[in-house]
């Protein structure tokens, strides 16, 4: 456990530090930078810092949920999702700063709160964790298809990094359904599509 808390700890603060580097390189990167109106440019910042704070959250929530998990194997499963999700972290910091933007002043708050909400999720058991895990790719996946349709035509660069956390998104959550996740009740899943709604609309600007 104390091995754990240490891991658990050291990834909280590469993650908020900024400082992750990715194990993919980011997609789209070869292709030649946009020529965006400064609305466009602020529009795309936008989105791209909710993905970011995303992946914080992703981040504490992997983090956390692997902490309590009981099955060996399930914690292995987190672990590897979380090295996914660095990729995403990088990849929306990096084109962040290619917009000369900033990430989310309010990262360690969304960081502090996914991590105890994936306590939680860990605490209620392991298939109660799997399908917290479902529900949340289900819901990412679906914001990031919004995106893609409210990216600026011509950020073929911002739309190549979004397409490709969606599709990494899915298979974490298919791993998650034929790892054994059940259905969460429908109060529950409500009450993450509002939290994930107000993230969203905070993050956005500040």
């Amino acid at each position: 456990m104390l091995d754990s808390l240490i891991i658990a700890f050291d990834r909280a603060l590469h993650t908020l530090s900024g400082a992750v580097a990715p194990a993919r390189p980011a997609p789209g990167a070869n292709l030649p930078d946009p020529e965006l109106r400064p609305d466009e440019v602020a529009h795309a910042a936008g989105l791209m810092r909710v993905n970011h704070t995303g992946e914080v959250c992703a981040q504490a929530l992997y983090s956390a949920q692997a902490l309590v998990a009981r099955d060996p194997e399930l914690r292995a499963r987190f672990a590897q999702a979380a090295r996914d999700e660095e990729d995403h972290l990088a990849w929306t910091q990096a084109r962040l700063a290619e917009f000369g933007k900033r990430t989310s002043l309010l990262n360690p708050l969304w960081y502090a709160g996914s991590f105890a909400i994936g306590t939680i999720a860990g605490i209620a058991g392991d298939r109660i964790n799997l399908g917290f895990v479902v529900e949340t790719e289900r819901q990412v996946e679906e914001h990031l298809g919004s995106h893609m349709d409210s990216l600026p035509a011509g950020d073929a660069k911002s739309r190549a990094i979004v397409l490709q956390m969606r599709d990494d998104e899915a298979r974490h959550g298919a791993m998650a359904q034929e790892a054994g996740g059940v259905p969460l009740p429908l109060p529950v899943r409500g009450v993450m599509r509002m939290a994930a709604d107000v993230m969203r609309a905070v993050a956005y600007r500040i």
